[in-house]
């Protein structure tokens, strides 16, 4: 199926659903949808830090501090962080710890979203169409990497929250 025709369903201020649309329709008039983000960390502290694909729909080539994505129609957020961490990491089994939401408004979209933080040290098996490259930095690297690189600005944004 093509992600573009994907349904997702439409919230409101307060995360009740209003309605059902396709994804390209979310993306077309900026609807707000729920997604989801999870901060991988392995036993070190090191954090799991990746670079999408230039095929991405939004913010290709950009680096990101969370893997994640938009929850379908009728998807909680738990079960769209376990099906997105899976897809686009090859994490599977990992305790998810849920941290908190975030109500995001940017340039390019805006949603209500589910944070949540795992600790993994098994292997990591990108998803091709998602994941062009990761590694496992230290914060100090990472607060480097911030500065000097393009991060998606929604989870630059959750991730200073973070901090």
């Amino acid at each position: 199926m093509d992600p573009a025709s994907e349904l997702v369903d439409v919230v409101d201020e307060d995360d009740r659903v209003v309605e059902t649309v396709t994804r390209r329709d979310v993306r077309a008039r900026s609807l707000l949808h729920r997604c989801t983000y999870i901060l991988v960390r392995n036993r070190a502290g090191e954090i799991l830090v990746h670079r999408r694909t230039e095929t991405k729909d939004v913010y290709p080539g950009a680096y990101d501090v969370f893997a994640g994505g938009v929850c379908a129609a009728g998807e909680s957020y738990d079960t769209c962080a376990r099906r997105e961490v899976a897809e686009e990491l090859g994490v599977t089994g990992v305790d998810l710890v849920f941290l908190f939401r975030h109500r995001y408004r940017g340039p390019k979209g805006q949603a209500w979203g589910a944070v949540y933080e795992a600790r993994w040290d098994g292997p990591i098996r990108h998803q091709e169409s998602e994941v062009a490259w990761s590694a496992w930095v230290t914060p100090e690297r990472l607060a480097r990497m911030l500065e000097e690189l393009v991060f998606c600005p929604d989870s630059r944004e959750i991730f200073e929250r973070l901090r």
